[in-house]
């Protein structure tokens, strides 16, 4: 008969075998039965023949994301100018995004063309990449990268948006589940992968709801990109280019199509990352006000400024037109978010956006139907709560905006 040590010895052995076999087992179950589950969400919001769409928005709206005012737009109703509304038994007037999109080319074709109602760059004006990163999770990267895009194509620019994170957040927000939607290469990764296979990028790009606004989605195969670099590196295959350009090169291919790409890159500073810093034009820095975050920030700027200077010197392209900090989910009356952003301002300087976004429960409510802020109604929320938060968001956004149109000046 064993003794009870070598009993206590057999069971921890088997146990250990047993718990490994099972924990494999309960993640796979897990994930799957989750996977199942939101695809149940998303076919109870849309339909399996249904496609995402965007509202309609008031007269009162559509006079202010244009940028005239609602007098105006009546009158050209009346006169039967530019796009018809759609006009309720009471005279309330709205309108689809095209029809702000239609309103904007009758009104630049009326003003001739000075980009005031139709923003689009000029032939001599380079392309603006706009990297969002940071590799602390939680820092409102895709948030950002949603709402950014979302706003400029409302401006009226042309707008393409990149997700890089194989968690495909990004993605599932624009109205795609990534493991049922989405087919071999037909992410970035198709258009940036080693060797054979390779599709053109623009093979990849989808149209959304939001007119001018493309998306390249993305999903668990970009992870690919990170496994694939490193041996082509220490292969040196024949005609391949260094990891850090290939970002850029896929994008060169559809750059004529628009004004403004942003690159939502994953919580890593991995070769995808890297390649996408290289091809970028500016960079955002998506950063929480708390002590953690921003010790986590503090290590990301040291391994990245280490790692692009390697990068600098085997032929990276490393000019950029700005940078800036961003700070998110800022609670004004919480006194040490407050002092970390003042800390943060006297160590940066204008490198910090004057603007903030705020944390709001409007921002976060609207993403559990997979939306933003520019998409749910106002009437969905306490008007207060959701008129802050698009306050502090179209600040923040315009901001950014000022930014590309002072590069483009220059």
């Amino acid at each position: 008969m064993p003794s009870p040590k070598q009993r206590a010895v057999d069971t921890s052995s088997t146990d250990t075998t047993v718990g490994r076999t099972m924990l494999h087992d309960l993640i796979a179950g897990d994930a799957t039965g989750l996977s199942e589950k939101l695809q149940e969400h998303r076919l109870k919001l849309f339909p399996p023949k249904a496609q995402k769409t965007l509202r309609r928005f008031t007269s009162t709206e559509t006079a202010k994301i244009v940028g005239v005012a609602d007098s105006y737009l009546r009158q050209l109703s009346i006169e039967h100018k530019g796009p018809t509304p759609q006009t309720t038994a009471h005279g309330r007037r709205s309108y689809s995004f095209a029809d702000i999109r239609a309103l904007r080319e009758f009104l630049d074709e009326s003003g001739k063309g000075d980009r005031r109602y139709l923003p689009h760059r000029r032939p001599d004006q380079h392309l603006q990449i706009i990297c969002v990163a940071n590799f602390k999770g939680g820092s409102a990267k895709t948030t950002t990268s949603a709402n950014l895009a979302q706003y400029l194509a409302l401006r009226g620019y042309r707008v393409l948006a990149v997700d890089l994170d194989p968690q495909a957040s990004l993605t599932a927000l624009h109205g795609l589940q990534p493991e049922f939607d989405l087919g071999p290469d037909e992410t970035l990764y198709g258009a940036i992968k080693y060797g054979e296979g390779r599709r053109r990028t623009a093979e990849v790009v989808r149209e959304t709801y939001f007119p001018g606004l493309d998306l390249i989605p993305g999903n668990i195969e970009l992870m690919e990109f990170e496994h694939e670099s490193p041996i082509a590196m220490a292969e040196k295959r024949a005609g391949a280019t260094m990891f850090f350009s290939r970002v850029s090169q896929a994008l060169a291919e559809v750059a004529d199509r628009y004004d403004v790409v942003i690159l939502d890159c994953p919580p890593q500073l991995g070769f995808l990352t890297l390649s996408a810093l290289c091809a970028s034009t500016a960079l955002l820095v998506t950063v929480h006000p708390e002590m953690l975050d921003i010790m986590s920030m503090c290590q990301f700027l040291l391994m990245t400024s280490e790692l692009l200077g390697v990068v600098a010197k085997a032929g990276g392209d490393m000019q950029y037109d700005w940078m800036r900090y961003l700070v998110t989910r800022y609670e004004p009356t919480d006194g040490p978010q407050t002092q970390m952003v003042a800390f943060m301002r006297s160590l940066f300087g204008e490198r910090v956006l004057t603007n903030a976004m705020v944390k709001s429960t409007a921002i976060s409510d609207a993403s559990i139907t997979k939306q933003t802020l520019y998409e749910v109604p106002r009437e969905q929320f306490t008007r207060s709560t959701y008129d802050r938060a698009l306050e502090s968001m179209n600040q923040v956004n315009a901001e950014i905006e000022a930014l590309v149109e002072k590069a483009w000046s220059n």
